[in-house]
C-alpha cells in the first residue's frame, strides 16, 4: 500500500547544530516528527490538543530506523517528506526522506501504532484515515 509524499520545509538554525555548524544527529528525528505532525495537520487533524482531549487517539512510535548519509549544515534549507509505505491493522509504516535539493541526507523509517488513549490499547486505524494517508495530492 504505497501512498504519495507529503513534503515539509525545514531551515537549519544555530540551535540545530553542534560546535562545527553541522546538524546534531538526534535533531533529524525532531525534523521527522515535525513533518509527521504537519502531515496529519494537512490531512485535517490540525488541532492536536483537541484530538488528544476529544477524540482520544494518538500515533505512538514503536520503532525507528535512521540511515545517515550526509550532514546538513547551518542555514541549509531542507525538505522532509512523509509517505505511508505499509499499513496493517493499528500500525502504519512511514518512510521519510530528509533532503537538501535532490540529495537524500537521512532516510527515516518509522513504525507508528494508532492508540486509543482512553483504553491505552492499539486500535485498528479508521478506513477514512487510511485512505487519506494513502493519497496525498
Amino acid at each position: 500500500m504505497v501512498g504519495s509524499k507529503f513534503v515539509f520545509p525545514i531551515r537549519i538554525y544555530y540551535e540545530d547544530t553542534d560546535a562545527g555548524a553541522v546538524v546534531y544527529y538526534a535533531n533529524y528525528l525532531k525534523f521527522a516528527e515535525r513533518a509527521r505532525t504537519e502531515f496529519l495537520r494537512y490531512l485535517g487533524f490540525g488541532n492536536q490538543q483537541e484530538i488528544l482531549e476529544k477524540d482520544r487517539f494518538a500515533f505512538m512510535v514503536r520503532h525507528v530506523e535512521a540511515d545517515y548519509r550526509a550532514p546538513a549544515v547551518l542555514d541549509d534549507l531542507l525538505t522532509v517528506s512523509c509517505e505511508m509505505i505499509e499499513q496493517k491493522g493499528a500500525t502504519a509504516t512511514l518512510l521519510q526522506e530528509i533532503k537538501r535539493g535532490e540529495d537524500v541526507l537521512v532516510e527515516v523509517k518509522v513504525k507508528a501504532v494508532y492508540v486509543n488513549l482512553q483504553k491505552r490499547r492499539p486500535m485498528r486505524m479508521p478506513c477514512d484515515l487510511i485512505e487519506k494517508m494513502k493519497v496525498v495530492p
